[in-house]
């Protein structure tokens, strides 16, 4: 009777805690869902155009994206050209330091790229650029 009380004792003391690890994976967890969260998109891929002379860009908080169809994106939503103002308004607003850049499609129109510009310049945001790709 005596071994299966030891036998018994040995077993408990064996056992490995997981309530650490576990505490650690939901950390991580929630790291990587809040990181996340704060990649900014336009909402849709467009084919830029190639330029050598690209820089990249520093506190990019407005991204607006327009596709081979002049259709303008913003927030990952379609966006009428009457309303591109006023949705920079708000979200430079969110971050008065954050700068435009305009994702323009290779065979979109310049009358668009060049509303959308206007537009931001109307709403107060003179830092605007083009996105392009690397030669």
């Amino acid at each position: 009777m005596r071994r299966n009380n030891q036998a018994a004792a040995a077993e408990d003391e064996a056992q490995i805690d997981l309530t650490p690890m576990l505490d650690v994976v939901f950390i991580m967890l929630i790291f990587f869902i809040v990181t996340a969260s704060f990649i900014k998109e336009a909402g849709i891929e467009v084919n830029r155009p190639e330029a050598s002379t690209s820089q990249p860009k520093e506190n990019v908080n407005i991204l607006i994206a327009i596709n081979a169809n002049n259709e303008i994106w913003m927030d990952k939503r379609r966006i009428d050209i009457r309303a591109v103002r006023a949705n920079i308004e708000r979200l430079h607003a969110e971050n008065p330091k954050g700068a435009v850049v305009i994702q323009a499609d290779n065979k979109s129109n310049t009358e668009t790229v060049a509303a959308v510009l206007d537009a931001s310049r109307e709403a107060g945001v003179y830092d605007v650029s083009l996105a392009t790709e690397d030669e």
